[in-house]
């Protein structure tokens, strides 16, 4: 199985327009994020997680052809603002694309894209089949195990794919969820900045106390502030946290 990070950044992208957070470029690609989001491909399946603002331009330059299935964290707009941008792949692979998700999330997106999924659907638009993730389901060659994280003021949804654990935009870990993480081989979890706290999401510190925790043998930090320098930060995590960065790609 390969993951491949098609986004590594906060809600607002890095660098942030307007001169917000970090204003010099540091020369270092891995300082440059597109908002979160992450591919995994196994012999038979290529899912996506979450569909971000730039999700046409980390399609192309991953090289993503075909999409079998989707998995939404949560609705936020820096996870689905994208979801226009499925609409080759209906075209392509003729036929909709099941896509995995809270209840909450579906209501906020057919509110939101109603054109797309009102009584008065353009033709033509986007065509997901959407299903609750409420439980672990067989897709293909893939075990997935929806994973309840709360985001502070929100719950979301993290998933387990096999032997990988996809978790983003926490700031508490149930203990129901850790038991469903236990023994997976790598960890995707959001490390916001070093400091100061955060009220939804995990510092970078914190993020390394989880990972000490669930005794996951390697973790890649993803939803990174501008604040955040690569090499900087990397310098002080041990060596079972690193911090992931944009179309890095992984074996699991």
């Amino acid at each position: 199985m390969k993951l491949t990070f098609l986004g590594t950044g906060t809600s607002m992208g890095v660098p942030v327009a307007g001169g917000f957070g970090r204003e010099k470029n540091t020369g270092d690609y891995r300082d440059e994020r597109y908002r979160t989001s992450a591919w995994v491909e196994t012999d038979k399946t290529s899912i996506v997680i979450d569909t971000g603002p730039e999700f046409r331009l980390q399609t192309l330059r991953a090289g993503i052809r075909k999409i079998d299935l989707l998995l939404l964290t949560h609705e936020h707009t820096d996870h689905i603002a994208g979801l226009d941008d499925l609409r080759p792949y209906n075209y392509v692979q003729k036929k909709s694309i099941p896509t995995y998700t809270t209840e909450e999330c579906i209501a906020s997106i057919k509110k939101r894209f109603s054109y797309m999924f009102g009584p008065d659907k353009t033709p033509g638009s986007v065509d997901i089949d959407f299903k609750t993730a409420s439980k672990p389901f067989i897709f293909n060659d893939c075990k997935i195990t929806p994973l309840p994280v709360d985001h502070g003021v929100m719950n979301v949804l993290g998933f387990r794919i096999n032997d990988l654990v996809y978790i983003t935009d926490a700031k508490r870990i149930p203990d129901e969820t850790k038991e469903l993480v236990k023994g997976a081989k790598v960890m995707v979890l959001n490390g916001l900045q070093w400091a100061p706290k955060h009220k939804t999401h995990f510092t970078i510190p914190e993020a390394v106390d989880v990972a000490n925790e669930l005794q996951i043998p390697i973790t890649y930090l993803v939803h990174i502030s501008s604040y955040v320098i690569h090499k900087e930060i990397s310098a002080k995590l041990p060596a079972h946290v690193k911090l992931a960065y944009d179309q890095l790609t992984i074996q699991i």
